[in-house]
């Protein structure tokens, strides 16, 4: 996968995209990151690439061209076209059924914005996604891209070491992932539970099963509703209920 990520602020991307996860997918060649400012696209003559909005109001806006010249640039002739995602507050809430599609794709671009907004037409006529990462205001895009580039490189295949790990993980069943524990069996008096030293793995499944639909039932309700949950599974959670009542 090509991940390309269009920013002012390129050094905010150098330590994470070289460490972790990130870094060893890259050396790999799993995935590649490219970092471009895209004021170098701007054809002002002082590299300006943002104007005051049509209209008034307070804050600058970007303005079209550099953005629309950069993605161009990145574009490679032949290739499934990218998936060109606008990071902003008004777009889709990102979750883990966003990354595993995005996961597909060859390529990404990553559009990370700063000031009042983005020129309307960048929305309308070059991005294929917008997506948000929260309902929260940060001063620009790429923490919601650093976001992104990680969530989605973990479920490339060969990204991480143990292949079962983005299955299990929290979300990507639909439910919070359960308790986990290591040795020592007993530490200052508190006690592993007894079913996951059994070496019984049936029992160990059925247990680990009920935990995630514990702590998603106690934490995370919400999940429950789009959940794939099988007869047992229902009336575990009934019996939760009941405790409650």
């Amino acid at each position: 996968m090509r991940m390309t990520v269009l920013t002012l602020f390129p050094e905010m991307f150098e330590g994470v995209f070289h460490t972790s996860i990130l870094g060893q997918a890259q050396k790999k060649g799993i995935v590649s990151y490219d970092v471009v400012n895209f004021r170098d696209f701007s054809q002002d003559r002082h590299s300006r690439v943002d104007d005051y909005p049509y209209g008034g109001g307070g804050g600058m806006v970007l303005t079209p061209q550099p953005l629309f010249e950069a993605v161009k640039a990145h574009r490679k002739e032949g290739e499934k076209e990218p998936r060109v995602i606008l990071l902003c507050p008004q777009g889709e809430r990102y979750d883990q059924r966003k990354a595993e599609e995005l996961a597909q794709e060859d390529h990404l671009i990553l559009l990370c914005g700063h000031y009042e907004g983005y020129d309307e037409r960048i929305r309308e006529h070059l991005v294929t996604d917008e997506i948000s990462i929260g309902d929260f205001v940060l001063t620009g895009g790429e923490l919601g891209a650093i976001t992104i580039a990680d969530s989605v490189t973990r479920l490339l295949p060969g990204a991480l070491g143990n292949e079962t790990s983005a299955v299990t993980d929290s979300h990507s069943t639909g439910l919070l992932e359960y308790p986990h524990y290591t040795r020592p069996a007993e530490f200052d008096g508190m006690k592993v539970p007894d079913v996951l030293l059994s070496g019984h793995h049936a029992r160990i499944e059925r247990w680990r099963r009920e935990q995630a639909l514990r702590r998603t039932f106690e934490r995370r309700p919400d999940m429950l509703e789009k959940a794939d949950l099988s007869k047992e599974d229902k009336a575990f959670i009934r019996s939760l209920k009941e405790e409650t009542e």
